[in-house]
C-alpha cells in the first residue's frame, strides 16, 4: 500500500507545472473587466507586457501589474533570465460575490452583486 503511495506522489511531482507564475485573490473588480486588461498582455514579453500596462489607464492594469511583477520574481528566483520570459497563461476567473441591497421607492429594494477575481499570470521561458 505505502509503495503505492510513494509511486503516486512520484508521478504527481513528475507532472507538477514548473512555470513560475503569481495570483492574486479576492480582488474588488469584476472578472470581465480584468479580462480586457489580459487579453492585451497574452503572449506577449514579460518587459513589453509591463510597459502596457504601465501606460494604461485602466484600474484593473495596476492590480495587474503587480501580479506580473510578482511572477517575475519567482521566475528569477527559480533562475530564469527576465529578457526570456514572456505572458504564456493569463486569466481572471471568478472570486466570491458580494450580496448587497439597493433600497428602492416603494419599499422595494434590488440586489447589488458587487463582484471579486482571482487573476493568475504564468510566465513561460523562450526557447531559443
Amino acid at each position: 500500500m505505502a509503495t503505492r503511495i510513494r509511486e503516486k506522489a512520484e508521478a504527481r511531482r513528475q507532472s507538477k507545472d514548473n512555470r513560475p507564475y503569481a495570483k492574486a485573490k479576492y480582488i474588488r473588480m469584476s472578472p470581465s473587466k480584468v479580462r480586457i486588461v489580459l487579453d492585451t498582455i497574452r503572449g506577449k514579453k514579460a518587459e513589453e507586457a509591463m510597459a502596457i500596462l504601465e501606460n494604461s489607464t485602466t484600474s484593473a492594469a495596476a492590480v495587474c501589474l503587480k501580479v506580473l511583477k510578482s511572477a517575475i520574481a519567482n521566475g528569477e528566483y527559480k533562475g530564469s533570465n527576465r529578457q526570456d520570459m514572456f505572458v504564456a497563461e493569463c486569466y481572471a476567473g471568478p472570486g466570491p460575490t458580494l450580496k448587497r441591497l439597493d433600497i428602492r421607492a416603494r419599499g422595494r429594494a434590488n440586489r447589488l452583486l458587487k463582484r471579486t477575481c482571482h487573476i493568475t499570470i504564468i510566465l513561460g521561458n523562450e526557447q531559443n
